[in-house]
């Protein structure tokens, strides 16, 4: 918003246009008063007495507020009418040019200004005079005599009533003098008032001059009287109209909308020309600076006091006031001056001990008057409770914001993205579809239990910044769960979704600095689409968190929702209870899937796999009840009656001299509690069973998400005698080096690469790279998934030394295995005693 040009350079630019009339017309009638009465200096000991009279009563001026209208009151009419009864023409003229010089020059007005006054009052009262001069002589006590002073009295407030309001017409245009005029004429009551008091006045010294005496005491005492009761109203008036103000900044709900509302109000409580708010920047509140001036309908974004004023008001944290009434700042004035302003207040504003801003009112406005003390104690109040209102905005701003907004990243929090993803949905556009990204950051829990939680939250940072940055301006980022963010955003289809999803994914994934350290960040993305996969946006969110936690089984990260996904979910949560009962109740059976060597087709042991019937629902699958179990906390009572149920029959093939080892697979958050080892040895010593018939099958990615935390777990079963191989071996992010550091006896290569590499060179590149490295160091090599002859001959050719997979045999309940194993092997001595051979391969 610019500058509009100043009004009162406008006013003066065009007073010049009455001005010059005015003082024309009086100075004509003043040379023909003096022509046709050349004596008239005569009575100049009676004009000097009126002249001060005048000037008395024109310095004593004070007004009133009643309601809503403004009241001047002034006695110059009283010591007038007596001038113009006992007064020549001229010496009136000299009087009232005098009088009203004197109240100017006391003031701070402009040449102009002045000029347009002194005409003013000179022409005013020049056409009075003549108004008088067709009736003199005039008698005292006569009632013709009292009429013509009385209209005198009034042609002569008109007259400076019409040039006031011909100034404004050229100024604003007509529509400003017809306010002017509206405006003043309910003031004539109070001349009109003053008239006749003169009219007593004059009636009383001209019975006796003894009079004035008492007339002097009547006026004294009136006046005070008068001002006492002005001064009542003024106060009363300014507590209604801080009221006012103070009702008006409760009202408001944003510092943006808190100018408009107090600086016009203030300005004019103050009767100023300017008023001015300044806010600092704090936070995300940008700085403020407006200022309302009169005549002009909007906000500047200045302030015309200078800024070395405010600063010392800052620097002190103290209210500064310039102006002639305060000598202590006499410093500033040049400032002042040198902006065109002619006195100032400022007020800092504070919230607590800090200084928040400042409240300023500059250039009062006003016959002769100025700033005073108690127009800072005005101020003050008002600023007071500008602080406050300001505070208590900015509180509840705070509060909005954090109520929708993640106080770590600084990203919209669920509930953001809930309402934001509810007011796209109602838009429909055609091909397009709102589009729900799920980022679930992995990792992350891992980081708050090895480095602490500050790092943890820098990584989600991180995370956010990064992901803020490649998601596009058309897309909006929230966090909406601890390591959860959701980006939502318009796209062309389900297609372009999960491409998209794909790209950004892979510009989330790769080192980030946490610390000191480097971090490989990974996510996995679920995807939902409006309107093919929900209607409201819980829905949509929900089945973009499904899709997500599928897609961390996924090596490459983004699973689309699918109405499986869902239904698989809910079966989940509904067996949580009776997963219990069923572990207590020893519902659940223990299946053997048989272990062989290539080399010589022994059977050396079985790998012991958890299965579940539920009465209603039927077979579950592992997948589902081990996720149901690892949430629920009943992980390790599983882990534990699958682990009794394979040593049991250990001990019982040990008996019967057919010896076959076992395998269980642990979860590495069973290898996160520190009583598990114990539990083993236990276990061991009960079922008496040598430890090194028991492997322990531990999957690739669990053991690489919490290795620091599981290597201590893992030394203590090695160090019982226990075999530990890593499970799944290919589907993390481990490189082969690893196996060096791990206190492992086995690798077992993931079933997706060995049923592959018959097809794909590039599996079969996998698996015989893991082979060759794994013998390197020492290691077993199992390969799992084996379904064909061709896999089984490339794997003994490349040197892989045990299979398992549905070539040899499904996982068999105990009965039928021992069935398996009476129909499919014959017993073959050896030196270490007898074994199972399988007879042939079909």
């Amino acid at each position: 918003m610019g500058k509009r040009p100043d009004p009162r350079q406008r006013s003066e630019q065009y007073a010049w246009f009455i001005t010059a009339p005015m003082a024309a017309f009086a100075v004509v009638c003043t040379l023909a008063f003096w022509i046709s009465d050349p004596d008239w200096y005569k009575t100049w000991a009676v004009g000097v007495l009126i002249f001060v009279l005048y000037s008395v009563a024109s310095l004593a001026a004070f007004s009133i507020v009643i309601r809503r209208s403004a009241f001047s009151i002034l006695v110059t009419e009283m010591p007038l009418v007596l001038g113009l009864f006992y007064l020549s023409p001229v010496l009136m003229v000299l009087v009232i040019v005098g009088g009203h010089l004197l109240t100017l020059l006391r003031g701070s007005f402009t040449p102009v200004k002045i000029w347009f006054n002194l005409a003013r009052a000179a022409a005013s009262v020049c056409a009075a005079l003549l108004v008088i001069e067709k009736f003199r002589p005039l008698v005292a006590t006569s009632p013709a005599t009292w009429v013509v002073l009385f209209v005198a009295a009034m042609v002569m407030l008109l007259v400076q009533l019409a040039s006031l309001a011909g100034v404004m017409i050229l100024v604003q245009g007509l529509q400003g003098g017809q306010n002017v005029i509206r405006a003043s004429l309910s003031g004539l009551v109070i001349p009109a008032i003053n008239v006749v008091v003169g009219l007593f006045f004059l009636i009383a010294l001209d019975a006796t001059p003894w009079s004035v005496i008492l007339l002097a005491v009547l006026v004294i005492a009136l006046f005070f009287l008068l001002r006492s009761f002005a001064g009542f109203f003024r106060q009363h008036q300014t507590l209604a109209d801080v009221y006012e103000i103070t009702q008006a900044i409760r009202n408001e709900s944003s510092d943006s909308t808190l100018p408009d509302a107090l600086l016009g109000r203030v300005r004019t409580l103050m009767s100023t020309e300017f008023a001015t708010l300044w806010l600092a920047p704090q936070e995300r509140h940008p700085e403020v600076l407006l200022t309302a001036q009169v005549d002009n309908d909007g906000l500047m974004d200045l302030s015309p006091v200078p800024a070395v004023v405010r600063e010392r008001a800052l620097r002190d944290e103290t209210r500064i006031a310039v102006g002639s009434q305060f000598p202590e700042t006499s410093d500033l004035r040049e400032s002042l001056r040198s902006a065109r302003v002619n006195d100032a207040i400022v007020v800092p504003l504070r919230s607590g001990r800090a200084v928040i801003g400042t409240l300023e009112v500059s250039n009062h406005v006003g016959e002769g008057r100025t700033f005073r003390e108690s127009d800072v104690q005005v101020l003050e109040t008002i600023a007071a409770h500008v602080s406050v209102a300001v505070e208590n905005l900015r509180l509840v701003d705070r509060l909005r914001y954090d109520a929708y907004h993640d106080r770590l990243t600084a990203l919209p929090n669920r509930r953001r993205m809930l309402d934001a993803l509810a007011e796209a949905v109602t838009v429909r556009v055609e091909d397009e579809v709102v589009a729900v990204l799920l980022f679930d950051v992995d990792g992350q829990r891992n980081v708050n239990e090895s480095m602490g939680h500050a790092a943890g939250d820098k990584l989600l940072a991180e995370v956010a910044e990064r992901l803020r940055g490649i998601a596009g301006s058309g897309a909006l980022v929230g966090r909406v769960g601890g390591d959860e963010f959701m980006v939502t955003l318009r796209t062309e289809g389900i297609e372009a979704t999960i491409e998209l999803a794909t790209q950004m994914r892979e510009r989330l994934r790769g080192p980030m600095a946490v610390g000191s350290l480097t971090l490989d960040v990974d996510a996995a993305v679920g995807v939902s689409v409006y309107p093919d996969h929900g209607s409201d946006p819980e829905t949509l969110l929900q089945r973009a968190e499904l899709a997500a936690n599928a897609a961390k089984v996924l090596p490459y990260g983004v699973q689309p929702f699918h109405p499986a996904l869902e239904s698989r979910a809910v079966r989940r949560l509904g067996i949580a209870a009776d997963l219990r009962c069923a572990i207590d109740n020893d519902q659940l059976e223990v299946y053997f899937q048989p272990k062989v060597t290539l080399a010589d087709r022994h059977v050396l042991g079985v790998e012991c796999l958890a299965r579940w019937v539920h009465p209603t629902h039927g077979e579950v699958a592992p997948e589902d009840f081990v996720a149901v179990a690892e949430h629920t906390g009943q992980l390790g009572r599983l882990t534990e009656v699958v682990l009794t149920a394979g040593l049991r029959h250990c001990r019982a093939w040990a008996d019967a001299d057919r010896p076959l080892s076992i395998a269980v697979n642990l979860s590495a958050r069973t290898l996160l509690d520190s009583r598990f080892p114990d539990l083993v040895q236990e276990l061991l010593e009960e079922h008496r069973a040598e430890p090194g018939q028991v492997t322990f099958e531990i999957s690739e990615p669990g053991m690489l998400h919490d290795i620091e935390r599981v290597l201590p777990t893992l030394y203590r079963l090695r160090d019982l005698g226990v075999r530990l191989s890593v499970d799944d071996f290919g589907t993390g992010a481990s490189s082969l080096a690893y196996l060096r550091q791990w206190p492992v006896h086995e690798v077992k290569i993931d079933d997706t690469f060995v049923q592959g590499m018959a097809t794909d060179s590039g599996d079969l590149a996998i698996v015989r790279a893991v082979i060759g490295l794994s013998r390197e160091f020492g290691l077993t090599v199992v390969a799992e998934g084996v379904e064909s002859e061709l896999t089984l001959e490339l794997l003994e050719e490349m040197g892989c030394e045990i299979g398992q997979g549905y070539l040899f045999s499904r996982p068999l309940p105990f009965e039928r295995l021992e069935a398996w194993l009476s129909a499919r092997t014959e017993p073959e001595s050896t030196p270490t005693g007898e074994v199972r051979r399988l007879r042939a391969v079909i």
